[in-house]
């Protein structure tokens, strides 16, 4: 079939639940030099932000504003001692060994897609990637090691500028497409689930104007319950207005979109 379109994913939230690893790793890790914990409203808050795509970062920030607000005598770590305590929580091993080592948060990770989601897209003539924020170690790790895809098409931290640079986004793209992006190349549609990724979005259409990028949001998996609908609601109200051209109510609603999109 012919490729109609290609569809690149953020990882965190989008392909796996981070609510048990990532960002439980980032409020103990707070916890740790502050003596005070953020909620998960606090973390998504931040990320509301558009500029926290960074976990060791916000890490950080939320110490530094802690500090500030509740006038606290504690000194400021430096990112070195945030990154060994996030690493030692979310991996509880070194990221270098073995996975079979591995006994941190990571192991709580819940996958929200199967390898059969991907091999769907392909019979509908999408290509597919991943852009995302997560260490190259975590990101295998989920594609390969847990969803069983082989070599897939990547760009993880330290392989482009953080977004909500679009260095990445454009980068695999043009990977992908096999050229120069414009009129004559094929949609291409992002899917994420923070402000930061709807940014980078739009900063790829301003780079490259002659381009259909498609911005596709979807709330974390944390805010899927009924009992936080409100939280939902305001939370995708909050990737609409940033830019998002598609909102999801599920990560699987990817198997039948409506492909006049692309």
């Amino acid at each position: 079939m012919k490729n109609i379109g290609l569809i690149l994913f953020d990882i965190d939230g989008v392909i796996r639940s981070v609510e048990n690893s990532y960002r439980l790793s980032l409020k103990k890790t707070v916890f740790k030099f502050s003596g005070w914990e953020p909620s998960y409203m606090d973390i998504d808050n931040a990320k509301n932000e558009g500029i926290w795509n960074n976990d060791w970062d916000l890490s950080l920030e939320f110490i530094k504003r802690s500090k500030k607000k509740r006038n606290l005598n504690i000194e400021i770590p430096s990112r070195e001692e945030i990154v060994q305590c996030f690493e030692e929580l979310y991996f509880g091993g070194d990221p270098n060994e073995d996975s079979k080592y591995w006994s941190g948060y990571i192991t709580n990770e819940e996958l929200l897609v199967d390898k059969n989601f991907f091999d769907l897209l392909e019979r509908n003539g999408i290509i597919w990637g991943f852009v995302s924020g997560a260490e190259s170690a975590s990101a295998k790790f989920v594609l390969e090691k847990r969803l069983g895809l082989k070599s897939p098409p990547l760009i993880s931290m330290g392989d482009a500028p953080d977004k909500p640079d679009p260095t990445g986004l454009i980068e695999l793209s043009k990977k992908l497409t096999g050229g120069k992006l414009g009129t004559s190349s094929i949609p291409i549609g992002y899917v994420g689930d923070t402000i930061a990724d709807i940014n980078t979005v739009m900063n790829a259409k301003k780079e490259i104007p002659s381009q259909k990028f498609i911005s596709i949001g979807i709330a974390p998996p944390h805010l899927h319950s009924k009992s936080r609908l409100d939280e939902r609601n305001s939370y995708e109200k909050n990737l609409q207005d940033a830019g998002a051209d598609l909102i999801l109510n599920s990560i699987n609603d990817l198997k039948s979109i409506n492909l006049a999109l692309f």
